[in-house]
């Protein structure tokens, strides 16, 4: 069932606002039940917490939904029908998406090819090759439209089906020299994007565009990178997802194999063709959406509570069913109280409802 104009615009609006990150506005729409009651609610938990987290104004809004609306932009907003499946079973899953393109590739099965920009020719080829046999077996290829591997995967799957999301808003092309392949992206295949329409790439929305790329995948292949690379986090998440990483293998005189072998070395699936790939998805489970998190709370939260959630939090991610574990207290108690920390500055919600100082 679609979505109420009403509440689409206030889960955009409540996802553009300062410190509302994706746990944020899980925890938000899961203890007031709707978007609209969660900004109603805002003001009071502003006050109470002394935060600066207000909602832009309603005219920003529409300023981004008419830009979207300018380049032919598809807003897909966290309960909508044609919301991409798999990142709807992320926890918490991103509350909006941008799109450009062929918006029913986001809910077909996919495998994303990541790895370095400065590749090698046989790196590319091998990518190349890779995601064109994924398109053939009825795979959409995922990747970040950056230079190199990620280029050449699209290259390859363009024919059937591929995603490309970016790190910027939905119209940022970057690298500029791939403006040619930004514009057969968004007639043949599908460009994503969380950021503001019109927003240039920062280095901090590049996790955020790792964490997309793997959520909508069945699994990720790593075929070229460096030990400390984006790729090696894409990969990272995925494993954090519960999908499969694979790692094309490399010369090890080569550093831009340390990053694959390094997987190799802790576990991911050995990748030479398809078949590696095929084969472990005859036993992938199932994912799906779970069901919805009974986290509304409706009672006040006293700063008596505050600061007892406080003082159980440290640097090391807690999960917030072990702080109510501690407290004998609801974890939709626990939950609320995360939320108004958040608002604060006090705790940091991560993903996979995580709490953190």
């Amino acid at each position: 069932m679609s979505l109420d104009p009403a509440e689409r615009f206030a889960r955009l609006r409540l996802a553009r606002t300062d410190r509302i990150g994706p746990v944020a506005f899980a925890h938000l729409i899961g203890r007031y039940g709707s978007a609209l009651s969660a900004l109603d609610a805002l003001p009071n938990l502003v006050r109470k917490s002394g935060s600066a987290s207000v909602p832009p104004p309603v005219e920003t809004v529409e300023r981004e939904i008419a830009a979207g609306d300018a380049i032919g932009a598809r807003l897909l907003v966290l309960g909508d029908p044609d919301y991409p499946e798999m990142l709807a079973a992320l926890d918490p899953p991103p509350p909006i998406l941008w799109t450009r393109g062929r918006v029913d590739l986001l809910n077909q099965p996919s495998v994303a090819v990541v790895g370095a920009r400065i590749a090698s020719a046989g790196g590319q080829r091998i990518a190349r090759g890779l995601a064109q046999q994924l398109g053939q077996a009825g795979h959409v290829v995922v990747s970040g439209m950056a230079r190199g591997i990620d280029a050449a995967a699209h290259e390859g799957a363009l024919a059937t089906g591929t995603v490309a999301v970016l790190g910027g808003g939905v119209n940022d092309i970057y690298p500029s020299e791939h403006a040619d392949l930004y514009a057969r992206l968004t007639e043949q295949g599908c460009v994503v994007s969380e950021s503001p329409v019109g927003a240039r790439a920062q280095a901090r929305d590049f996790p955020r565009r790792n964490r997309i790329i793997s959520g909508l995948s069945r699994g990720v292949v790593v075929v070229e990178a460096e030990v400390r690379s984006g790729s090696l986090i894409t990969a990272r998440l995925a494993a954090e997802q519960g999908r499969d990483v694979f790692a094309v293998p490399g010369s090890p005189l080569d550093p831009r194999a340390r990053g694959p072998n390094e997987l190799l070395r802790h576990g991911a699936i050995l990748c030479e063709g398809i078949e590696d790939i095929d084969r472990a998805f005859n036993t992938l489970r199932t994912l799906r959406e779970p069901p919805a998190d009974p986290m509304r709370f409706d009672g006040d939260i006293d700063d008596a509570f505050l600061d007892r959630v406080a003082a159980l939090l440290s640097p090391t991610p807690t999960p917030r069913d072990e702080i109510a574990r501690a407290l004998n207290a609801p974890v939709s108690q626990v939950a609320a109280a995360l939320l108004e920390l958040s608002l604060t500055g006090r705790a940091d919600l991560l993903p996979g409802g995580l709490a953190s100082l």
